[in-house]
């Protein structure tokens, strides 16, 4: 299931990738690194480490944003916001089905933020609708050119179905036909709208 969220949040509360301010607010900085390897990266078995780090966390100021942190980066390893990675593994894969309208303004007024697979092929759509570029969109995304060049090869194919389906839609409610009685009809991408409408009238 996908979550969503509306388009009008704040922009102010979404942190840069590269944005590692808030590190000092943590309880666990200043710690020596051979120190914060063993409490935040213990064995699987290492009962007692994992209780201690978790403990440290349950305190922390900035316990959300290291989650969050996490989540953003897809970093599996260690304990982060108080959690191991088994316990995050849940939140890794929502992560990926998100769509977070804040986050997509946020990157389409050039905030280098983590986006969702979601989140990016409608940030795809929105430069394919607008004719953009894949050199644009590379570097609104921080993208090679080859990677953008797909996304908006495929956002310009879902845009044709999605426009396709509405005229079939829209010719066959006009001609009385009802869609939903009709069998599945398995039709080519490039078939032309009135062949479906004629197809769909056959099948009714």
């Amino acid at each position: 299931m996908r979550n969503i969220t509306p388009g009008d949040h704040p922009l102010s509360g979404l942190r840069g990738l590269a944005d590692h301010s808030w590190h000092r607010r943590g309880r666990c900085h200043g710690l020596a690194p051979a120190t914060a390897d063993r409490l935040f990266f213990p064995g699987p078995r290492n009962r007692a480490a994992i209780a201690r780090a978790k403990q440290m966390c349950s305190t922390c100021p900035v316990r959300q944003l290291c989650l969050t942190t996490a989540l953003d980066t897809d970093t599996k390893e260690g304990i982060w916001g108080g959690l191991t990675e088994a316990e995050r593994r849940p939140f890794h894969e929502k992560a990926e089905h998100r769509l977070d309208y804040a986050r997509i303004h946020a990157v389409l007024n050039g905030r280098d933020i983590r986006l969702s697979a979601a989140e990016r092929n409608t940030v795809a759509r929105h430069a394919a609708s607008r004719n953009w570029s894949p050199r644009r969109l590379a570097r609104l995304l921080r993208v090679n050119t080859e990677w953008a060049s797909d996304l908006l090869r495929e956002a310009r194919q879902d845009i044709t179905y999605r426009d396709l389906c509405w005229a079939v839609h829209q010719q066959a409610e006009e001609d009385g036909i009802d869609l939903t009685d009709l069998p599945n009809v398995e039709v080519p991408p490039q078939r032309h709208t009135h062949e479906l409408v004629e197809e769909l009238r056959e099948a009714a």
